[in-house]
C-alpha cells in the first residue's frame, strides 16, 4: 500500500471538507444549545455525512459507469471543481456563502444535523467528486479500505473542532481562521491540477 496515496487522501478529504472552517459555522447553527443538545447535533451530523460519503464511494463508480461516464472524464471534470473550491476558499466567497446558509437554516430550525451540516457542508459535491476520484485510483481492496478508513479519521477531526469550536474561533480569531482557509486553498488548487492532469493523460492526451 502506498503511503503517499494515503497523505493524498488525507490532505484532499481534509481541505475539502475543511473542519477548521466548519467549526465556527456550527458553533453559529448551535448558538444558545445546552452542551448535551450541542454533543448530540455533532456526533449525528458526523454520522449522517459519513453515511453519504460511504454511499458515494461504493457505488459511485458504479453510477457513472450507468451513466456512461470514464473516470478519467470524472477525474477531469472533479478536479476543475475542486479548482472552483479552492478559488471559493482563496477568495472567502465558500466562507461567506456557508456563513449565509448557516444563518438561513439557523433561522428556520433547531435541528441541523441534517441540513445543512451533515449535506452540503460536510459531506458536499467536493467531498463526494474526492472520494469518488480516490476510490478510483486505488489499486486493490487494501487501499479502498484505507482511504475509507483515512475518511473516518478526517469525520473524527470535524467532530473533534465541531466540540471545540467555540475554543478554537476564541483560540486563532477569525483572522487565523481565513489564513488557515487560504493556505489550504492553494494547495488545493495545486491538487486539483493534478487531477485534471491524471485525467488527460488517461485519455492519451498527455504522454506519462
Amino acid at each position: 500500500m502506498d503511503v503517499q496515496t494515503l497523505i493524498t487522501a488525507f490532505f484532499t478529504l481534509f481541505v475539502v471538507i475543511d473542519p477548521i472552517g466548519l467549526a465556527p459555522l456550527f458553533v453559529a447553527l448551535t448558538a444558545g444549545a445546552t452542551r448535551d443538545h450541542r454533543r448530540s447535533v455533532a456526533v449525528r451530523a458526523v454520522l449522517i455525512a459519513f453515511g453519504i460519503l460511504l454511499a458515494f464511494g461504493f457505488f459511485g463508480e458504479a453510477v457513472l459507469g450507468f451513466a456512461g461516464i470514464s473516470m478519467a472524464a470524472f477525474r477531469i471534470a472533479g478536479g476543475a471543481l475542486l479548482f472552483l473550491t479552492a478559488l471559493d476558499m482563496l477568495f472567502e466567497r465558500r466562507t461567506k456563502r456557508r456563513g449565509e446558509q448557516a444563518h438561513r437554516e439557523e433561522e428556520n430550525d433547531n435541528d441541523p444535523s441534517v441540513f445543512p451540516l451533515a449535506t452540503p457542508l460536510i459531506a458536499g459535491p467536493g467531498a463526494i467528486a474526492s472520494l469518488i476520484l480516490l476510490v478510483g485510483q486505488s489499486g486493490s481492496a487494501l487501499e479502498t479500505a484505507a482511504i475509507f478508513g483515512v475518511l473516518v479519521a478526517v469525520l473524527v477531526l470535524v467532530l473533534v473542532f465541531f466540540l471545540l469550536g467555540g475554543l478554537l474561533e476564541k483560540a486563532i480569531g477569525e483572522t487565523g481562521i481565513n489564513v488557515v482557509t487560504r493556505l489550504l486553498g492553494m494547495l488545493l488548487a495545486a491538487l486539483s491540477v493534478q487531477f485534471v492532469i491524471d485525467g488527460v493523460r488517461d485519455i492519451g492526451l498527455m504522454a506519462g
